[in-house]
């Protein structure tokens, strides 16, 4: 905590899992946070090894913020704190979140023994975001990649539609109507893919 500890610091990191964004990007998923207190942030990051700058090659040939080696080591860390405050009663899973939170949450709620058996590749676009999530043998590696790449496709305007889906038992047919969920390829599918998340028990 001595490193990573200041506000905000933490949430950058988890913003920068899956891959290098950019100053707007990471201002843009973290509502809330000025510039000031991010550029602050993004120095003292950098400072203890966390993360790097770097530029993208051309035609994009922007910089961007990524984490070293040592910083990616830290997702079971945030994943078990995001299944630690799932525990509290007070925990809403339809709560504004991020594209990439949704994305580590369903890292961390993955259950190995209900996906037993099933291999599937699933796309998400969130937000205009795009994922993949390739399952097998039990593990849920999610990559950023085009989401056309699944065999069945989520399309949501924000994060907490798909929680909805996943967390909060909100059937999909309901979403697709009031929400702007889109499901694309095996629907099946998508919904045996959906079943296999679960939050923990509450203890608070």
């Amino acid at each position: 905590m001595e490193l990573i500890g200041e506000r905000w610091s933490l949430m950058i990191l988890r913003e920068l899992m899956l891959g290098p964004r950019r100053f707007t990007d990471l201002r843009a998923s973290l509502p809330g946070l000025s510039a000031k207190i991010l550029t602050e942030r993004l120095a003292s990051l950098e400072a203890v090894g966390a993360l790097t700058r770097e530029e993208l090659p051309p035609p994009a040939a922007s910089k961007v913020y990524a984490l070293t080696r040592w910083a990616y080591a830290a997702e079971p860390a945030i994943q078990e704190l995001g299944r630690w405050a799932a525990m509290h009663s007070g925990h809403d899973p339809t709560l504004p979140l991020s594209p990439v939170s949704l994305m580590l949450s369903l890292r961390t709620m993955f259950d190995p023994a209900k996906a037993a058996g099933l291999r599937a590749t699933i796309g998400f676009d969130v937000r205009g975001e795009q994922f993949v999530a390739d399952m097998a043998d039990g593990a849920l590696p999610i990559r950023r990649g085009d989401a056309r790449e699944g065999q069945a496709v989520l399309r949501a305007p924000d994060a907490p539609v798909l929680a909805a889906l996943f967390y909060a038992d909100v059937p999909a047919a309901t979403l697709e109507r009031d929400a702007g969920l889109v499901i694309e390829g095996d629907r099946d599918l998508a919904m045996r893919f959906a079943s296999i998340f679960e939050l923990p028990e509450k203890l608070a």
